[in-house]
């Protein structure tokens, strides 16, 4: 391709909207253009980039016996109701609903469960048809209430998702572990720094669940990992070995007193001379059931914080809030700060996490402004609560292993993998005949990358002060001949020739022969991340160019033929 004949527009400064570094490269260089919130363009450069990742895909998947397929995007409403999913999604406000001419209800796919498993249910009707593995490369739609970090979390974006059918868990283990191989595969062959870590599966649903995390400092998940034993999980899943609590004796009669304007955890430590491990603190959510809306009280150790995606799945909810000044006033007949589990209304469910489990003495708060109370025992002052692990793991605690402590990092998440099981099939009545002559559901797995999240998870990894440094495998050219002065004969000749080089040796490389100063020439390679360059300049007339390596812009003087071989070496 010749620059010249390439739509290219680059910015000096970065835009006033972008925060993170990939979203202000990718929006100086040109890759992509705001439409509106959430929604971009895609330029021609980035594009071609996507092209390659989508090809990535799809030669592993296919690898691992993946058949490709297209389906709707527009949904209707009929299947996610049979699925059980539309409230869900409704309340969590993600879902793009809208209506046709005749008042029939649909919406925009954020995922494909419910008509893969519909069209499964269509087409395969026996045993012997077992396993599948079907997969789309496709627009999602999620109405995100704040879309931000450009293609980080957008409103419309380009996924592949795939869903394997096989008829028992042990062809399920065997398609999640072909994925999990061809998963690993891809984000190798994109250059990708990653780790596979456990994970929440969310409104998906499902047994099992892990996410493909590309490791970057502005990554918006917080993960947790061990490095003498391996594990690692998203912070949302992860579990740890609690810290010691203080000892807690033999069970002593309740004391209530007085505490005026003490109200925080350090407060109370600071009044009662207390560790905070010896607290109960209780905090009150607002939760929503798809039938029923209610008010839930938890129960926390005081120097532990609550995980309230935990929280939901042992809620089995749709949603949950902190609840609101109002509603805990109404609740508990005090002011914020001293409520507590001693005589909290009956329809109010009274959850506690594992670690209160077995612990006496408990200093809590009593539902009355300015008291709180000593010597709190679960069960015996108040009503025995419901124990979950409802506990947020924090690094420097051990993994759940006791290999040693776990450390923290940032990732952005480019792929998720599933254990659905039968959680569709059965819900959405789609069997097959299985060996024994009986009906049977399908069990079922799930798969996606986000394929333009992948993209600019490459750019947030590998950057530097002056742009962009593409992992040569997914760059929109892995060389770029930089033509110094196209008005010179000599240049443009050797230049072009150099190219066509390249060309024919298979290497996707670009000519530059825009005209125009050499300095923003250069500026642009810097900023547009091609892996490798050739500058054809002075030295033309004896074949001498200088070859470039954008990881760390490394320079050397070298001859036509010495340069055209580093360059085949690099990506050969």
């Amino acid at each position: 391709m010749r620059l010249s004949r390439l739509l290219i527009t680059t910015l000096r400064e970065d835009p006033a909207d972008a925060e993170i570094p990939s979203h202000k490269l990718l929006l100086r260089g040109g890759y992509i253009v705001k439409t509106a919130s959430g929604l971009y363009t895609y330029s021609p450069l980035l594009w071609r980039t996507l092209k390659k990742i989508i090809e990535i895909v799809r030669e592993e998947i296919d690898r691992e016996g993946g058949q490709e397929l297209l389906m709707p995007i527009l949904h209707p409403k009929d299947l996610w109701v049979r699925s059980g999913r539309w409230d869900r999604y409704v309340a969590d406000g993600i879902l793009f609903t809208l209506q046709d001419q005749k008042g029939a209800d649909f919406c925009l796919g954020p995922t494909h469960e419910e008509v893969i498993t519909d069209f499964a249910n269509t087409l395969i009707t026996s045993y012997k048809d077992l396993p599948v593995n079907l997969y789309q490369i496709q627009d999602k739609f999620r109405d995100e209430i704040r879309p931000r970090f450009g293609l980080m979390r957008g409103r419309e974006f380009i996924m592949m998702d795939a869903y394997s059918f096989d008829a028992d868990e042990a062809g399920l283990d065997e398609s999640y572990k072909a994925m999990d191989r061809a998963y690993r595969r891809v984000f190798e062959r994109c250059g990708l720094a990653f780790r596979s870590v456990q994970a929440d599966a969310g409104a998906i649903g499902g047994s099992g669940s892990e996410e493909f995390m590309v490791i970057a400092d502005a990554g918006e998940d917080a993960i947790l990992y061990c490095e003498e034993s391996g594990y690692a999980a998203n912070v949302e899943k992860a579990g740890s070995i609690a810290p010691e609590a203080p000892p807690c004796g033999t069970p002593q009669a309740m004391e209530k007193h007085a505490t005026p304007d003490v109200r925080t955890v350090e407060q109370l430590i600071a009044f009662f001379d207390l560790p905070a491990g010896a607290m109960a603190k209780t905090v009150l959510f607002e939760v929503t059931w798809a039938e029923e809306q209610g008010v839930v009280a938890v129960l926390m150790r005081g120097d532990l914080e609550i995980n309230e995606v935990k929280l939901t799945n042992a809620l089995d909810c749709l949603g949950l809030a902190l609840a609101s000044d109002e509603t805990i006033q109404r609740v508990t007949g005090a002011e914020v700060g001293f409520a507590g589990p001693l005589g909290l209304p009956d329809d109010v469910r009274l959850l506690a996490d594992v670690t209160l489990k077995e612990r006496t003495n408990l200093l809590t708060g009593c539902n009355e402004t300015g008291f709180h109370c000593l010597n709190v025992n679960l069960g015996r002052d108040t009503r025995a609560p419901e124990f979950h692990d409802l506990r947020l793991a924090r690094a420097g605690e051990l993994a759940p292993d006791r290999a040693g402590p776990l450390k923290e990092a940032r990732g952005i998440e480019v792929g998720h993998i599933f254990k659905l099981g039968t959680k569709y099939s059965s819900t959405m009545g789609a069997n097959f005949m299985a060996d024994n002559g009986k009906p049977a559901p399908f069990v079922m797995g799930c798969y996606g990358i986000g394929v333009s999240r992948t993209a600019q998870s490459a750019v947030e990894q590998n950057h530097d002060d002056k742009g962009i440094i593409w992992p040569a495998a997914i760059a929109p050219f892995a060389c770029s001949v930089v033509v110094v002065d196209v008005k010179k004969p000599e240049q443009l000749e050797l230049g072009t020739q150099i190219w066509e080089t390249l060309r024919a040796a298979g290497i996707d490389a670009c000519l530059d022969d825009r005209p125009g100063r050499p300095g923003p020439k250069f500026k642009d390679f810097e900023l547009l991340g091609f892996p490798y360059g050739i500058y054809v300049g002075r030295g033309a007339a004896e074949r001498q160019v200088e070859f470039v390596v954008r990881q760390g812009m490394t320079k050397a003087d070298l001859s036509v033929d010495e340069a055209v071989a580093k360059v085949k070496a690099a990506l050969g």
